[in-house]
């Protein structure tokens, strides 16, 4: 059964037990200096790379689509990973109140700016797990339906898709 049709899947995510927080914790702040220092070391070979690349892709259509899809990846990877918990998790682990606040404002807030004559935002939205956890995937489509988005197909045991699909106004 995909997630999207498991009605469990929906519901707040289970609490997770305090000393596992605590060890991912510990094991998140000791790798992420890691993990920065590998992204800055990336970035800077790929702005080192960009020059050579900027003449390649001007002349092949091909080499830019490729480049293309090589950023997106490397994007994807230079993420943190989802095992790492930050200190908003282990402040607010279990607080339903605090994670639908934190949907309400993020809904609104996105709505706001993707409303805009000129959007400087994509229509397409993606809302990790970790910003839901405690409200769970029901809530996050409930208020975004409500302001106008729609729901994509998606894995909501990761994150919840949307899509806003109303054009900007000409205005402006």
């Amino acid at each position: 059964m995909n997630s999207f049709q498991d009605p469990a899947a929906w519901e707040p995510a289970p609490v997770r037990p305090r000393a596992w927080l605590i060890r991912r914790f510990v094991l998140s702040a000791a790798y992420r200096p890691v993990h920065w220092l590998w992204v800055l070391l990336v970035w800077g070979f790929v702005l080192g790379f960009a020059a050579l690349a900027e003449i390649v892709t001007t002349f092949s259509d091909r080499a830019e689509n490729a480049a293309g899809r090589f950023l997106d990846r490397l994007t994807a990877r230079t993420a943190l990973p989802r095992w790492c918990v930050g200190r908003r998790e282990m402040r607010h682990e279990g607080d339903g109140a605090y994670y639908r606040a934190l949907v309400d404002e993020a809904v609104t807030r996105r709505t706001e700016q993707v409303a805009q004559p000129k959007p400087a935002v994509p229509r397409e939205w993606t809302v990790p797990v970790r910003d839901y956890r405690g409200a769970g995937a029901r809530y996050v489509a409930e208020r975004a339906q409500a302001q106008g988005w729609q729901l994509r197909p998606s894995d909501v045991r990761k994150e919840v898709s949307l899509y806003w699909p109303h054009p900007a106004s000409p205005t402006g």
